[in-house]
């Protein structure tokens, strides 16, 4: 009977400790390094990664997301003039040119990762290393700012712009 009872307490022991870690918070310098910005991320996006066959990547999601708050929007969403996409091997497709503001860096040896860069040069690295080109895509829509129009001349207008 004793050994029973400590089997169960074992069990036990180790099934609090497995909920404990998957409970458990990535500091926000974790978070930046696999991607997930704790600021920003609720945990509802997480629960979305299965959808899309990312279920890899939901405990890390958890561990950086936060509860939904249903009051305003205080921060909104931090857009960036400028992003660098360093990436080993890109998707060759016409995307990257949908992004004017956008710069792909093919870079050897080192795992992909995209630096955002605010409007005085500082910089914010964030690993891209499990995305696919949809979601890298949503981000850079989501986060780099529109490049501003270019002014025109009234002298080159038509006279249908008049």
């Amino acid at each position: 009977m004793e050994g029973l009872a400590t089997s169960a307490f074992l069990s036990l022991s180790v099934l609090y400790l497995m909920i404990s870690y998957v409970r458990s918070e990535l500091s926000v310098e974790d978070c930046l390094a696999l991607g997930y910005n704790r600021a920003t991320l609720v945990c509802s996006s997480c629960d979305l990664l299965e959808k899309f066959e990312l279920t890899s990547l939901k405990t890390d999601c958890l561990q950086c997301c936060k509860a939904e708050d249903p009051g305003p929007v205080e921060n909104p969403v931090k857009k960036y003039p400028k992003a660098r996409l360093e990436v080993q091997a890109f998707v060759k497709s016409d995307r990257p040119g949908k992004f004017p503001n956008l710069q792909v860096k093919y870079m050897g040896g080192q795992m992909p990762q995209i630096r955002l860069i605010d409007a005085d040069g500082n910089e914010e690295t964030l690993s891209i290393t499990k995305w696919d080109t949809d979601t890298i895509v949503e981000f850079l829509q989501t986060h780099l700012e529109s490049p501003p129009e270019p002014e025109r001349d009234d002298e080159n207008r038509s006279d249908n712009e008049i």
